[in-house]
C-alpha cells in the first residue's frame, strides 16, 4: 500500500508541483488549503503517514496547526516548510514537535530524502513502543491488526472477557496468532503490567512437565541441585498462558485441575500447597471435546478451562486483512533488516489474497520476511513470493557483448526497444544537409517518444540538464509531444511552465 503524504500549503500551484514530484515517487498525496483543513482531515480518519506543512499560511499559522495535532494525539512525522531559515522559526518548529524542515525553494531530492527517513523514523518509533508493549505485558486488543468481521467479533469477546477473572480458552488452527490474542487479554485486564507467562505444553518432555508447570524442592529428584518455582509461581499475580494444553499427560491434568479449582499447587517434594493468584489463558488446535470423549482428556478439566471459549480464525477467513499485515510486517522488518521497502504493489496484494493460507499468519509473516530480505525494488513484486505467486524471480540482465544488435541490447538491459534505422533525417529533399536546428528537434522528440515522456530519462541519454531539455522543449514547439507520453510531466510544463525537477516548495 503506497504511503500518504498529507501537503498543508495555501498555494494550490505549490501542492500540485509538490504532488507531482510525490506521484513520481509512487507516493499517494492528500491536499489541505490550511491549518485548519489539516486538522479536519486528521479527525476524520483520512489516511496521512507524513505530514509536509507550510508554516505560513492565512488563519492558523502551520507551527499554531502543529501544536494543535500534537494537542489532538495525532503522532504522524511532520516537516515543516518555510521561507525563512532562522534559527528562531526553525527551534521553534522542532520544540513544537516538527521531525524536520525544508528552506523555500526545497529541490524535489531534498523532499523525498525528508519524506523517506521520516516515514523510517515512525517505522522504528513504531516499533520501538510494540516492543515495549510487548515486554511489559500491555499490549491491547487496539494493538491487534485486522477489521475483518471475524476479527471484530474476536476483539468483541475478548474486551469483554479481559474485563474479568474468567478461564478462557483460545481454539484455532496453528498459526493464526493465539498467544497474540491471550496478550491482548493480559493487556486488556486489571493485570496488565504483571508478569506474562507462556509455557507450550506440548514442547515439554513429559518426566519435567510436573516440575516445570509446580516447581520442585531441593533434592526432590537425582538432578535436583537448587530449588526451582514453576511457571505457577512466575506467573503469581499475572497471566499464565498454557499453548496446546491438550498435550497434557493425564496425571498433570488432576494437578492442573486442583490449581484452578482451589488457587493452590504443591510443588514437586514440598511440604504443603502454596497459593497462587493466577489467571489461566489456555489455547489449544484441537478439538478437547473429541478428545475428552477418546479418554486422552479430563472432562472436568475441559469443562473447566472452556468457560469462555475464542476461536480464532483462520487467515483464509478473513483475506481482507492481508493488506494491513502485510504493511506490518513491512513496517517491521525493515526496521529489523535496515531495509527501506515502501509496501506490496495492488498485483502482489491481489496474489496474496488469492492463496489460501495453510500455515495462516504465521506463514504469511515468514513469506514477507523472505521477500525484503531479498526484494531490491521499493515495491515487493509478485515474483518476491515465487512459493505463492507462481513468478520466478528475473533472472539478472548480462551485458550485452559489442556483437549484439541494438534493439537486442536495448531489451536485455530493460531500456525500450530503439528501431533498426533512426528516423532523424540528415538531408533534405533536394540533397542538402538540413539545418542542426530541425535535426535537434527531430532528435529530441524521437527521443521523448522512444522514453515514454520520462523527462530525466531524456535528458541523461542526450546528455544534457533537465533544464536545458524544457528550454528547447519550448523553443521546439515540443510541448505536445510530452503531454502524448506518460503525462508525469505534463501538469508541471503546461501549467507551471518551468522544470519540475527545479526548485518547489
Amino acid at each position: 500500500m503506497a504511503k500518504t503524504v498529507l501537503v498543508v500549503d495555501d498555494d494550490p500551484t505549490q501542492r500540485r508541483l509538490i504532488q507531482a514530484v510525490l506521484e513520481r515517487e509512487g507516493f499517494a498525496v492528500a491536499h489541505a488549503e490550511s491549518g485548519d483543513a489539516a486538522i479536519s482531515h486528521l479527525t476524520s480518519g483520512a489516511a496521512a503517514d507524513v505530514i509536509l506543512l507550510d508554516m505560513v499560511m492565512p488563519g492558523i499559522s502551520g507551527r499554531d496547526a502543529l501544536v494543535e495535532m500534537r494537542a489532538r494525539g495525532f503522532n504522524q512525522p511532520v516537516i515543516v516548510v518555510t521561507a525563512t531559515g532562522g534559527v528562531d522559526t526553525i527551534v521553534g518548529a522542532m520544540q513544537a514537535g516538527a521531525m524536520d524542515f525544508l528552506v523555500k525553494p526545497a529541490a524535489p531530492e531534498r523532499i523525498i530524502v525528508s519524506i523517506r527517513n521520516a516515514l523510517s523514523m515512525g517505522d522504528l518509533k513504531g516499533e520501538v513502543d510494540r516492543l515495549k508493549k510487548h515486554a511489559s505485558g500491555r499490549t491491547g486488543f487496539s494493538d491487534l491488526i485486522g477489521s475483518s468481521p471475524a476479527m471484530t467479533m474476536v476483539k468483541r469477546l475478548g474486551e469483554r472477557a479481559a474485563k474479568s477473572a474468567i478461564p478462557i480458552l483460545i481454539t484455532g488452527e496453528s498459526g493464526v496468532g493465539k498467544e497474540v490474542i491471550a496478550r491482548a487479554v493480559h493487556g486488556s485486564s486489571d493485570r496488565a503490567g504483571k508478569p506474562f507467562v507462556a509455557v507450550n505444553c506440548g514442547a515439554i518432555p513429559e518426566n519435567l512437565v510436573e516440575s516445570i508447570l509446580f516447581g520442585h524442592e531441593k533434592g526432590s529428584f537425582t538432578g535436583a541441585t537448587d530449588k526451582h518455582l514453576g511457571k505457577f509461581q512466575e506467573a503469581n499475580g499475572g497471566t499464565l498462558f498454557l499453548d496446546e494444553v491438550g498435550e497434557l499427560p493425564l496425571d498433570i491434568q488432576v494437578k492442573l485441575l486442583r490449581a484452578l479449582q482451589e488457587s493452590e499447587i504443591d510443588p514437586v517434594g514440598g511440604k504443603r500447597p502454596i497459593k497462587v493468584d493466577v489467571r489461566i489463558v489456555s489455547a489449544t488446535n484441537r478439538d478437547l471435546s473429541v478428545a475428552v470423549k477418546e479418554g486422552r482428556f479430563r472432562e472436568d478439566l475441559f469443562y473447566r478451562l472452556n468457560v469462555f471459549p475464542i476461536e480464532a480464525p483462520a487467515l483464509r477467513e478473513r483475506k481482507e486483512d492481508i493488506p494491513s499485515l502485510v504493511e506490518a510486517f513491512v513496517r517491521r522488518f525493515n526496521v529489523e533488516e535496515g531495509k527501506a521497502v515502501a509496501g506490496a504493489t495492488p498485483e502482489t496484494l491481489a496474489c496474496l489474497g488469492a492463496f489460501d493460507w495453510p500455515g495462516n499468519v504465521r506463514q504469511l509473516e515468514n513469506a514477507v520476511y523472505r521477500a525484503i530480505v531479498l526484494a531490491d525494488a521499493p515495491y515487493l513484486q509478485p515474483h518476491d513470493f515465487p512459493a505463492i505467486s507462481g513468478v520466478a524471480p528475473p533472472t539478472p540482465a548480462a551485458e550485452p557483448s559489442p556483437a549484439v544488435s541494438a534493439p537486442a541490447a536495448a531489451s536485455l538491459v530493460g531500456l525500450p526497444e530503439l528501431p533498426t534505422a533512426v528516423p532523424v533525417r540528415i538531408l533534405d529533399e533536394r540533397g542538402h544537409l538540413r539545418t542542426l536546428e530541425e535535426i535537434e528537434r527531430d532528435l529530441i522528440q524521437l527521443a521523448i517518444e522512444i522514453y515514454a515522456g520520462h523527462m530525466s530519462e531524456v535528458a541523461r541519454r542526450l546528455g544534457i540538464g533537465r533544464s536545458t531539455l524544457y528550454r528547447k522543449v519550448r523553443e521546439q514547439g515540443l510541448e505536445d509531444v510530452i503531454r502524448g507520453g506518460d503525462g508525469s510531466d505534463d501538469d508541471a510544463m503546461g501549467d507551471a511552465r518551468e522544470d519540475p525537477d527545479a526548485q518547489v516548495a
